[in-house]
């Protein structure tokens, strides 16, 4: 029973500490784009690559004869 004693005022400054982080993670705009992230994975980056034919991959000077 008495260790009772010390796990409350341990686990209230725990709770205290979570809400600090969290209450600072909310001013730092951590959750402001919450998806985001989520569509920006799904986005293909590689519009401007595209697929080049095996004589466009050489130097110009390599075709001419």
């Amino acid at each position: 029973m008495e260790v009772i004693y010390s796990l409350i005022p341990g686990m209230m400054f725990f709770g205290v500490l979570f809400v600090v982080v969290l209450v600072w993670a909310v001013k730092k705009g951590q959750y402001e784009d919450m998806e985001g992230s989520a569509n920006r994975i799904l986005l293909d980056d590689d519009d401007e690559v595209s697929v080049r034919r095996p004589d466009e991959t050489k130097a110009p000077d390599a075709n001419k004869k």
